[in-house]
């Protein structure tokens, strides 16, 4: 009996071990993959129309982003589900907002939607990885918010659909940081709807402030939701307000994770996983009334967050 116990304790501190490399060599397969695609792009991009380039660009970046969490899923280490993306894969015209956790959050939702253009940093328009990919697919820069503006319009009324952040970098406090309204008077001027998405995780892997390098408990597992689907309204700020206050609804039923709100237990191949401790005056296994439930109606109102919206046009796709 002790040595088998003795043998289980051994065999679960190897897979630990193992368990960094594996992730590692996964993200690793990932900046290859954006490597070997950017240089074919960049042969591309002088050589063949824009709307084939578009075409093209935006199909390989989500095919190859496909391949990543394929390969992801087959560790065990990473899981997505975000099926309730495929709804809208084909649909023209469409803006598509997302809170931002992660710094996999682009990827994820990319992989599930090839029509659509994303808004980038203009510095990540210029990285090896990622910039030749980008301009091929006519992603937009947001750099110059005026030409920003009129780009996603453009590209909103010849049928494509737009991804977008309007927090602007991940997440810094809980659960979003205040939004930007340029999403909301992009899709007012090209007068298409707002489908939200939420991103869900109890993992802190790849939010801001944790390190590439710590390995946190695993599988780390994603969840993706569609949320309401918003008009874009008469006063762009005042629906910037809405939704934001819709996603504090939807999210802010828990609370932010912290080393303590995430009991690491080991299943049968010896991994720690995860498992979320209910929110204050929740017991486990109970279902939240809001957040993990679609949401079916639109919160109450509350207090304005226009000041929040002012800010500039600003947003990235991964930071």
């Amino acid at each position: 009996m002790h040595f088998t116990k003795a043998a289980k304790t051994i065999q679960r501190v190897l897979l630990r071990a193992l368990a960094w490399p594996a992730l590692q060599l996964q993200l690793a397969v990932l900046g290859l993959l954006s490597l070997a695609w950017a240089s074919v792009a960049l042969l591309l991009y002088p050589l063949v129309p824009r709307q084939t380039g578009l075409r093209v660009g935006r199909s390989m970046i989500s095919f190859g982003y496909r391949g990543f969490w394929r390969l992801a899923r087959c560790s065990g280490m990473l899981r997505l589900n975000a099926q309730a993306l495929d709804r809208l894969r084909d649909e023209a015209g469409l803006v598509i907002v997302a809170n931002h956790p992660s710094m996999l959050d682009a990827l994820m939702l990319v992989a599930r939607l090839p029509r659509s253009a994303c808004v980038m940093k203009a510095s990540l328009v210029r990285n090896p990885f990622l910039g030749p990919g980008a301009r091929l697919a006519r992603y937009i820069r947001n750099d110059s918010p005026r030409s920003m503006v009129r780009l996603a319009v453009s590209d909103l009324q010849a049928g494509g659909q737009l991804l977008l952040f309007p927090e602007s970098t991940r997440s810094t406090r809980w659960p979003v940081n205040d939004f930007s309204a340029a999403f909301t008077l992009i899709a007012q001027r090209a007068k298409v709807p707002i489908q939200t998405v939420f991103i869900e995780s109890d993992s802190p892997y790849l939010r801001k402030g944790w390190p590439m390098w710590r390995l946190p408990p695993l599988p780390i597992v994603f969840e993706v939701r569609l949320g309401e689907r918003f008009d874009a309204g008469n006063d762009h700020q005042a629906r910037c307000a809405e939704i934001q206050q819709y996603f504090e609804t939807g999210l802010g039923f828990g609370r932010p994770w912290d080393a303590s709100a995430v009991h690491p237990v080991t299943d049968q191949q010896g991994l720690h996983t995860q498992r979320p401790r209910a929110p204050a005056g929740m017991a486990h296994g109970a279902q939240p009334a809001v957040g993990l439930q679609r949401l079916t109606s639109k919160p109450p109102g509350g207090p304005s967050l226009a000041a929040g919206a002012d800010r500039a046009a600003r947003f990235e796709v991964l930071p």
